[in-house]
């Protein structure tokens, strides 16, 4: 556990968990919920915010309403581990802003990639306009998301009671 999290209260924790649930909560709101008043919830939020521990907001925005109705999961397997192919990659993935999410794994795989598009059609876009002209890649493994059962952004913290 770093020096930054030892600091923190029960009443600290219950800031974190509210506004993991809701960025837009208000200072009045948040200090009702965690029981103080508005000036010392005001300066917990900011302590939390200077140590970093709370980054920064986002909005979550509804995919479906987008139209970025396809989620996919791909598994990558570089050509080769060697540190130039790794670093190329590693350039190329944060230039496709249809990755979501990348993730370096153990197992059978390099990397797990989270990708959205709008439907199908522009999936087997992306793979032959670019998946398939990186050279870094020696194998891909792709698993279409069906449905979404969980997607939870609070993480799994001791919230208290």
């Amino acid at each position: 556990m770093s020096a930054a999290t030892e600091k923190l209260d029960e009443i600290d924790y219950k800031i974190l968990k509210l506004i993991q649930e809701s960025g837009r909560i208000t200072n009045l709101e948040l200090s009702n919920q965690v029981g103080l008043s508005p000036a010392p919830t005001l300066e917990r939020v900011k302590k939390l915010e200077k140590l970093k521990i709370i980054e920064s907001y986002h909005a979550k925005l509804n995919k479906a309403k987008l139209k970025l109705g396809v989620s996919v999961f791909i598994q990558v397997t570089l050509s080769r581990q060697v540190e130039n192919v790794i670093n190329k990659f590693k350039d190329k993935v944060n230039q496709i802003p249809e990755i979501m999410e990348c993730y370096q794994i153990t197992g059978n795989a390099d990397y797990l990639l989270k990708v959205m598009v709008q439907d199908i059609p522009a999936f087997e876009k992306l793979i032959a306009n670019t998946f398939s002209k990186m050279e870094e890649i020696g194998h891909l493994q792709t698993m279409l998301i069906i449905s979404e059962v969980k997607n939870s952004k609070v993480l799994p913290l001791k919230y208290g009671k």
